[in-house]
């Protein structure tokens, strides 16, 4: 394997001016923190991000992607009615002293206002109503949201409840966190409107939405909280400022005043801190690789894309970009094959490996072509 820095490229992160401070790792008294770029999907910052956690009313969210799949798919309707059985009023509702929507029992209440008894009232009476209604017990529809959690990307998230309500094995991490906030922004974008909804009355009782960045004109829009005495007090939250999108987690705090103030200093501190930049273009050549047995002696090695990072800026003062390859590379080649790695790496960032493309095509040589060019080889000694 042959790898080697790009100069260039690091030469022109490194061209900071003097004097411009730089981001340093951020103190927090959360246990764990996951930071996204939406763009991108990027994890750019994280403190235990890939720690299994007990997530709370933040799992709720994998519940209302299994319900806005079902709507998306046709077999369910807003306007459908589900029961708050015996085991939903008792465990979820005013009989439970949990976070409830207060339906009554074996009350029925329409698709709409169980999205809104879920993402604004955190109702856990709601979210057991959802199960049964889908999947026949709630024990199933875990198993379910357990598999469709795998398909979207969450690779060690298990879920043993629709509520989140501590239960052994009811395990998510923070960066999954991210990865499913990200997920249901970008599919269900008429969902997650409600995410931003203040408060919803139900059985004539008014809730106010537990995220408390959405009441700090900071471009919060979403999305959901989380609390119990195993979990700490937890967030996952969306905000847009000029344009950009960032996805923060955390958990483990000790007081919902320490969630409020904590996030809005994250959520401040990562729009001050980190930025896109522009690193290189498609089709500029980063390395020449040498070719066995080919029309050429070398091939070009470029990228299929730009690439660009999100990072802070201590993190793009000392970024490391390398070339890797297994060379020389046998001839025929195609331009467009993959033919090798782009490994960035930077404090504080996990490391990124982008496919470096062959940039032109390598035809291999006939016999008299190898013949000599292994005679070339063997007078030459290279």
């Amino acid at each position: 394997m042959i790898a080697r820095n790009v100069f260039f490229a690091a030469f022109l992160v490194l061209a900071t001016p003097l004097g411009v401070p730089t981001a340093q790792a951020i103190e927090t008294p959360a246990s764990y923190l996951s930071l996204m770029d939406y763009e991108t999907g990027e994890i750019i910052y994280q403190k235990q991000g890939d720690a299994l956690m007990a997530p709370a009313s933040m799992s709720k969210l994998m519940t209302m992607v299994m319900l806005f799949d079902a709507i998306n798919e046709g077999r369910v309707t807003l306007e459908d009615e589900f029961v708050i059985s015996e085991n939903a009023w008792r465990r979820g509702g005013a009989a439970s002293g949990s976070s409830t929507m207060f339906a009554e029992l074996n009350s029925r209440v329409p698709v709409r206002d169980l999205i809104y008894g879920v993402i604004v009232q955190s109702g856990n009476d709601a979210c057991i109503a959802i199960a049964e209604a889908l999947a026949g017990s709630e024990a199933v529809f875990a198993d379910r949201m357990t598999q469709r959690a795998r398909e979207i990307g969450l690779a060690t998230s298990t879920f043993k409840n629709a509520t989140g309500w501590p239960d052994e094995g009811h395990l998510m991490t923070a960066n999954e966190l991210a990865i499913l906030a990200r997920y249901i922004i970008e599919t269900y974008p008429e969902f997650y409107e409600i995410y931003a909804v203040r408060d919803f009355e139900w059985n004539g009782i008014s809730q106010s939405n537990r995220n408390p960045l959405i009441y700090m004109n900071m471009g919060a829009d979403g999305l959901k909280t989380g609390h119990t005495s195993v979990s700490g007090y937890g967030l996952t939250a969306s905000a847009v400022r000029d344009g950009r999108r960032l996805i923060l987690v955390v958990n483990g705090l000790s007081s919902e005043r320490e969630r409020a103030n904590e996030t809005q200093r994250l959520m401040d501190w990562a729009f001050r801190e980190f930025r896109r930049y522009e690193l290189l273009k498609a089709d500029q050549v980063l390395e020449r690789a040498p070719v066995w047995q080919g029309s050429s002696r070398t091939v070009p090695l470029v990228l299929a894309n730009d690439l660009a990072l999100t990072m802070s800026r201590d993190g793009r003062k000392g970024l490391d970009v390398k070339v890797r390859y297994d060379g020389p590379l046998r001839a025929p080649i195609a331009a467009g094959d993959t033919v090798g790695q782009l490994v960035v790496t930077a404090p504080g960032m996990p490391e990124r490996t982008v496919p470096l493309v062959a940039g032109a095509s390598v035809e291999e040589l006939g016999l008299f072509g190898k013949a000599m060019g292994a005679l070339t080889t063997l007078v030459s000694g290279q």
